[in-house]
């Protein structure tokens, strides 16, 4: 098979295996909806195309945002729904659909709870917020990982009774002459073709990132980025979508990332930015507040001279990300480097000494700088820096649905029994990268596979807890 197509008709062999719901995809967002579902004993087979499931989860740092759980009231922390939706409106600038945002806020505290009951054990990630956010709560296991939240998630949904079928590549869909989807045509590794019928299908199968073609369409800004999300972010959602009559939304919304490690490809922590350090181009200069966001932070990367920049920070940043298991990573491959002072990190950024020691000099608490940073300290010697470019990680654009997850066709109507969430459908970021809240991706996958568990089972007369 080539390109994702919808078929109509009855599908070969859709007899043979026949759930009541199937999902495309086993990350966050899939993995959450099966485990749902399983637990409420609702028979669920989950198709991925690798051979164990890893995708934008995994690649991801595994930090889940989520105000009013169990763990972050146990912390002690003042927090709400009303007030975590208030800053994802302010980061995206009042144009995050209202309705989703008020769905996966309201529903991510419970979807929290549920898989800690289920053994996931997560803390809230202390020490330092992230860019728009007024409260801590982002919910990370002990690893603080995405390879670790997608391995727990999957012991999980198996566990519960859901059934994993991996390399399996999803390429057709099947329905019927009212556009209800009957079953899902899954490519073999020997070629063959695995039909499976299904009474409701959810597509968890993130975005587009991967699709070189529809970023260039969509994302002209990244077009030349490094992408460090999974390839198997194709756009399959919207190509099957779009020939179902389905309407897109949000589609020049993305997470980008203005901290990937070149040419290491590793991911530095955004909180190395959060606790003091600044970025400098190959001028020696600073070029923007930092503390906006990682996600804009990969545009203004990209302008500087060869589209790179230097991290730098001092010993308490660095011993904070020494704390994050993706600095480690890029420690280990050389890409921290060590500098007594102006001059030594004037040599290795190929940069006028006098220029950077003005720059330094201008990191000092008081009034907010001319890029509109206001600073809480100044950085001591010795100075640690990290050389970065920007980066693509994954798309916030996609199928438009209501807050029931259910996918919308041009008309705004609900399609019979086609559900989405995560990053195949429109997320909670508006329709730029200035909007990106950090979390979002994870808030949609977590919070959207609970709410669509929750729909599908309604969809086959069931009521979940």
């Amino acid at each position: 098979m080539s390109a994702p197509v919808v078929r109509r008709g009855e599908a070969p062999g859709a007899d043979a295996m026949h759930v009541p719901v199937a999902i495309i995809g086993a990350g966050a967002c899939g993995l959450t909806a099966a485990l749902r579902l399983a637990s409420a004993g609702i028979e669920t087979v989950l198709i991925e195309r690798d051979a164990v499931p890893t995708g934008s989860t995994a690649l991801s740092s595994g930090f889940i945002p989520a105000a009013g759980s169990a763990v972050q009231r146990a912390a002690g922390i003042e927090d709400d729904a009303q007030r975590f939706a208030a800053d994802i409106q302010s980061k995206a600038n009042g144009t995050a659909s209202p309705a989703l945002v008020a769905a996966y806020t309201g529903a991510v505290a419970a979807a929290m709870d549920a898989l800690a009951a289920h053994g996931l054990r997560f803390e809230v990630l202390d020490g330092f917020l992230y860019p728009g956010h007024t409260a801590r709560r982002m919910h990370t296991l002990p690893e603080r990982t995405g390879a670790a939240l997608v391995a727990a998630l999957e012991r999980a949904a198996t566990g519960a009774g859901a059934y994993l079928l991996t390399r399996a590549l999803a390429r057709e869909i099947w329905t019927d002459d009212e556009g209800r989807v009957s079953a899902v045509g899954c490519e073999r590794p020997d070629g063959s073709v695995d039909v499976i019928g299904c009474d409701v299908l959810i597509l968890a199968c993130n975005g587009f990132g991967g699709n070189a073609a529809m970023v260039g369409e969509y994302l002209p800004a990244m077009r030349e980025a490094v992408y460090g999300g999974h390839a198997g972010n194709d756009g399959s959602a919207i190509q099957w979508g779009t020939q179902l009559g389905a309407r897109l939304a949000d589609l020049g919304g993305y997470q980008g990332h203005g901290s990937w490690a070149t040419p290491q490809g590793a991911l530095i922590s955004w909180a190395v930015m959060m606790d003091g350090g600044v970025q400098i181009n190959g001028e020696g200069r600073r070029f923007h507040d930092e503390t906006h966001g990682y996600s804009e932070a990969a545009v203004h990367v990209l302008a500087q001279p060869d589209s790179v920049a230097w991290n730098v920070f001092d010993d308490r940043t660095l011993a904070l990300a020494r704390g994050f298991p993706d600095f480690v990573q890029a420690e280990q491959g050389q890409a921290l480097k060590t500098c007594a002072g102006v001059p030594e990190l004037a040599a290795l950024i190929g940069c006028d000494p006098l220029v950077l020691g003005q720059t330094l000099d201008a990191v000092r608490p008081g009034a907010p700088d001319p890029l509109g940073r206001r600073f809480e300290r100044t950085l001591q010697a010795p100075y640690h820096a990290v050389k970065v470019t920007g980066a693509l990680f994954h798309t916030q654009g996609g199928l438009d649905i209501d807050a029931q997850c259910r996918v919308l066709d041009n008309a705004g109507q609900a399609l019979p029994n086609l559900l989405a969430a995560g990053g195949a459908a429109r997320g909670v970021s508006g329709n730029d990268v200035s909007g990106y809240l950090s979390g979002n991706g994870l808030l949609s996958a977590v919070a959207g596979g609970h709410i669509a568990a929750a729909t599908a089972a309604a969809l086959l007369g069931r009521r979940l807890d």
